[in-house]
């Protein structure tokens, strides 16, 4: 695994479910939102949203439902029963390891759905973002994951071409956005870490 990451200049995280174990609450603050709004609640599908922002996890329920709901409203309710749990998850090992393990040796970056403020806060409040180079947000681009904006974004603040950058993701939706914008992936499953390289066409 370790020679595998040698060749990188950068490594890119996502910060939910990759860095901090934050989808139990994510989804606890989802299951809150869904009982106040009269929606469905699906824990797998909205699992596999993961990476996405808050509105536009919204919009999709609005999709998958048939259902017209304010989609800020929505969110914004969400964000706030998240904000207000006391508990958001611990750091996860494995992918934590490695950003202890190579900083100040590689360039370290967090490409995140979560929005700016929330990030921050949950970054500082486990103690990784003085690790950080640079941090990437919902709030600083247009085309969330599975679109590349994200880790592009990240990889131009770190000043690297996306090739000298790898991705660490957990799911489906992120590791399409690395491939897409030419980056290598490594995936958390379990307590692993599972290289998914990109497929030269």
């Amino acid at each position: 695994m370790l020679e595998i990451l040698e060749k990188y200049q950068g490594f890119i995280f996502d910060m939910d479910g990759t860095l901090i174990d934050t989808m139990p609450a994510h989804l606890s603050a989802w299951h809150k939102t869904a009982e106040h709004f009269n929606f469905p609640f699906t824990q797998k599908w909205l699992h596999s949203l993961g990476g996405m922002p808050s509105y536009k996890i919204a919009a999709e329920i609005n999709k998958e439902y048939d259902l017209s709901l304010d989609t800020t409203e929505v969110s914004q309710y969400k964000m706030r029963v998240f904000a207000e749990l006391e508990e958001h998850g611990d750091k996860i090992k494995c992918s934590n390891d490695v950003l202890e393990q190579y900083h100040g040796i590689k360039k370290l970056a967090v490409g995140t759905g979560s929005q700016r403020e929330s990030a921050l806060k949950l970054l500082g409040r486990v103690g990784l973002l003085e690790r950080l180079d640079a941090v990437v947000t919902a709030s600083d681009v247009k085309n969330h994951k599975p679109n590349p904006d994200t880790f592009l974004q990240a990889a131009e603040k770190l000043g690297l071409q996306p090739e000298e950058c790898v991705v660490f993701e957990d799911t489906e939706l992120g590791k399409s956005a690395a491939h897409a914008g030419g980056m290598d992936c490594m995936m958390v499953e379990g307590d692993k870490l599972i290289f998914y390289p990109l497929v030269k066409q």
